[in-house]
């Protein structure tokens, strides 16, 4: 994919690694993340309900595929990060692959979702297309991550990228998690006119869980998908390279690197199990909530509105990430929101009673301050990412941006399959059926525990791991000068 590393660009001058950037590169390359939301967020907010339903295989095989996909992806994930370390193209060292590697997982994003017949329930081609696309998103989302550290050392900068490329990733939640849903719903057969939950407004919905609704994901997806590229290239098109590797440390990269850089960089082993808990109650949240509203709540025509609400703090309210850690501390903040996160979720618990599943206002309560929770949780903490790298840039003297990435999306996607694998065989455990619209006692006792006990289980081990990490801002800012400082001497003596 790549070419040698003669082409690999060289670094930038160390007057260029703190560089102040501008309103457009923060907002470019935020564009990534919503891409990245609306091209694969698509895959892990929908895939195991639409393959257990519409397509027509059972919980368990829905939960194996995404079980060996991801197994596949610990090998694969550590073999892409060296080898976008080791290589680079004429045009940018990172950037490129946001091409060559976009196109291709646009195309196979839609393909999980072919709605022809002759493949429907055909477990094969659902594990084949799922393996091709996930293998291709590494090209793009472990570049993509490495990119975040190469753009400036400036931790204020960071920051402050952080927040702007997390109110465009949940602009791209907003559309993937309120209105993917909402769309293919709009477009599914045997439509019938339903309150949404939201002001009294009444739309025409059909039947999403029906195997002739088909058609309806896939027109929704292609256009999702369509949208998602030309995002990437806003990315592609907006945004500098400036902290790059040295060709002899592009040269000197090996395979086996990423064991060396997990071993002796202790914040990264913190932050990398941080990534793999917080990762994986929020993709059980992402993945059962469609079964939770349609079995255990009975009011899947209110998810978009209920959604909706809850996207309001992961736009609107990201803002307040720099100025909250600044007043409290990097570990207090991630306390203080998977907190909010555990009160929001029981807040959803005591909705599906009896007594309360027709009201409202404790959805949109609950899912507000779950979501709150979450989204600054795992949000903010892709900001500790590019100090990661600087301390094991300290550490080793190699610059391994693309390995540090690999490792982190390693563990991202290990949560995200077991977001997904998890409630699927707690589904197939409980005898969940995809073919009745009413499920067992035991079945909707399933999906309250992967909805509700076992993430606040995961958010009170999250924060027990954060508690271990102990890189300070001063720490941080003393490590970049000096690094700054020997490149800048090393280029002198060049």
């Amino acid at each position: 994919m790549a070419e040698n590393t003669e082409a690999a660009p060289k670094a930038s001058t160390a007057n260029d690694e703190f560089a102040k950037l501008s309103w457009r590169e923060r907002i470019s390359y935020g564009a990534g993340d919503l891409a990245q939301n609306l091209i694969f967020g698509t895959v892990g907010s929908m895939l195991l309900f639409y393959l257990t339903t519409v397509y027509g295989i059972s919980a368990a095989v829905g939960a194996t595929i995404f079980l060996i996909v991801r197994w596949v992806n610990v090998f694969w994930d550590p073999w892409v990060g060296a080898f976008v370390d080791k290589h680079g193209f004429k045009s940018g060292k990172y950037r490129p692959y946001l091409i060559y590697g976009g196109i291709p997982l646009t195309i196979m994003a839609a393909l999980l979702f072919l709605p022809i017949e002759a493949v429907r329930g055909n477990v094969f081609y659902a594990f084949i297309a799922y393996l091709a696309t996930a293998l291709i998103y590494s090209f793009v989302n472990i570049p993509y991550g490495a990119l975040n550290a190469s753009l400036t050392r400036d931790n204020d900068e960071i920051s402050t990228l952080t927040t702007v490329r997390m109110t465009e990733a949940n602009i791209g939640n907003l559309l993937v998690y309120t209105f993917l849903p909402l769309f293919v719903q709009m477009a599914s057969p045997n439509p019938q006119s339903k309150d949404i939950g939201f002001f009294g407004i009444h739309m025409n919905l059909g039947d999403y869980t029906s195997p002739k609704a088909g058609k309806a994901y896939f027109l929704v997806m292609a256009i999702y998908m369509i949208i998602g590229f030309i995002m990437l290239m806003c990315t592609y098109f907006g945004i500098k390279e400036r902290v790059l590797p040295t060709q002899k440390e592009s040269d000197s990269v090996k395979y086996s690197d990423l064991w060396v850089e997990f071993k002796q960089n202790k914040p990264l082993q913190v932050l990398g199990f941080f990534f793999l808990i917080g990762f994986t109650f929020m993709f059980f949240g992402n993945t059962v909530w469609p079964f939770y509203m349609q079995y255990n709540i009975g009011h899947s025509e209110w998810m978009a509105s209920i959604n909706l609400i809850g996207s309001i703090p992961g736009i609107f309210l990201v803002f307040l990430w720099p100025i909250i850690r600044k007043k409290i501390g990097k570990r207090q903040f991630f306390y203080a929101f998977l907190t909010l996160f555990i009160i929001g979720t029981l807040v959803i618990w005591v909705w599906s009673m009896p007594a309360f599943k027709d009201s409202t206002a404790l959805g949109y309560t609950g899912r507000f301050l779950q979501q709150w929770g979450i989204t600054a949780a795992t949000g903010y903490m892709w900001s500790l990412v590019p100090e990661v790298v600087s301390y094991g840039e300290y550490k080793s003297k190699k610059r391994v941006a693309g390995i540090i990435n690999a490792i982190m999306g390693l563990f991202f996607k290990i949560g995200l399959a077991l977001g997904g694998i998890i409630p699927g065989y707690i589904n197939a455990f409980f005898k969940f059926d995809g073919t009745k619209t009413a499920q067992s006692a035991g079945a909707l006792s399933g999906i309250q525990w992967s909805m509700i006990w076992l993430p606040i289980i995961m958010a009170l081990v999250a924060m027990w791991v954060m508690s271990r990490y102990t890189l300070t801002d001063e720490d941080v800012k003393k490590m970049n000068e000096e690094l700054e400082a020997d490149r800048h001497a090393a280029q002198a003596q060049d």
